[in-house]
């Protein structure tokens, strides 16, 4: 028997399971998390300026401003994307376990409502 959480899951995610598919929602979604990713990325690539000034220097004279932004761009983009549909394939997994139990749980019933007539 399905408890009052499923019962809700079930009825969120048939209402939402569609629309949270979309790559563009993913994307906007999940840019925080891609952002968790790419911002220690730039804080430990500028800080050499504190601990270790001569590979600051090497590296802002060979590293190039439109690449990083643009790496920093690729690594959000796709850090989003992967944890939103990731999360949105534990969902979908969740879905069709709980969507078998109540169809198994409804062919137990009308079985035992046929073998006691």
């Amino acid at each position: 028997m399905l408890n009052d959480s499923e019962r809700r899951f079930l009825a969120y995610w048939e209402a939402h399971r569609v629309g949270e598919k979309k790559l563009t929602r993913q994307l906007l979604i999940g840019i925080p998390i891609g952002l968790l990713f790419a911002i220690p990325i730039l804080i430990f690539l500028f800080s050499g300026k504190i601990w270790y000034k001569r590979a600051d220097a090497v590296a802002m004279t060979q590293m190039n401003p439109v690449v990083l932004i643009v790496a920093i761009i690729i690594i959000t983009a796709f850090v989003a994307i992967f944890y939103k549909r990731h999360q949105w394939e534990m969902r979908e997994q969740q879905y069709q376990e709980l969507k078998e139990k109540q169809k198994n749980e409804q062919i137990r019933v009308s079985e035992s409502s046929n073998t006691s007539k």
